[in-house]
């Protein structure tokens, strides 16, 4: 809930095809599916979707994953994600994210991999009325 409404689901989105720069035999697991793999294992926060999807066209950048939550938010795109350690991180960081009514995590309150590898900042679709 934000502001006593509920909020849009929000949308954590894995890139589960990324190689992470590594040569894998097609039947191995891929870094982006561990990382998958990772997160769903941990359980989600409370309003959190996880989605895989086969790219998100960052593939020099390590494992991918992007928030998105309804057409009043703020999109973002993060890369660099380590798929053993920063399952806990990224399930931490799309907490605060559900929590927010803009998509917009205040800068200090941000994990510290969010503030150095945010790939992409995507508008809402409906912007807030100018006063």
């Amino acid at each position: 809930m934000v502001n006593g409404r509920a909020s849009p689901a929000t949308e954590l989105l894995v890139c589960v095809k990324c190689r992470r720069g590594c040569e894998t035999r097609e039947d191995d697991r891929r870094p982006g599916q561990a990382l998958y793999d990772g997160i769903a294992a941990r359980g989600l926060p409370d309003g959190v979707r996880l989605t895989p999807v086969d790219c998100l066209q960052n593939c020099d950048y390590g494992c991918t994953v992007a928030l998105r939550g309804g057409d009043a938010k703020w999109t973002y795109v993060f890369a660099n994600v380590d798929e053993v350690s920063h399952s806990g991180m990224i399930l931490q960081g799309a907490a605060q994210y559900h929590a927010t009514t803009d998509g917009i995590i205040p800068w200090r309150e941000r994990p510290d991999h969010f503030k150095r590898n945010c790939v992409a900042r995507i508008p809402p679709v409906t912007r807030p009325k100018e006063a």
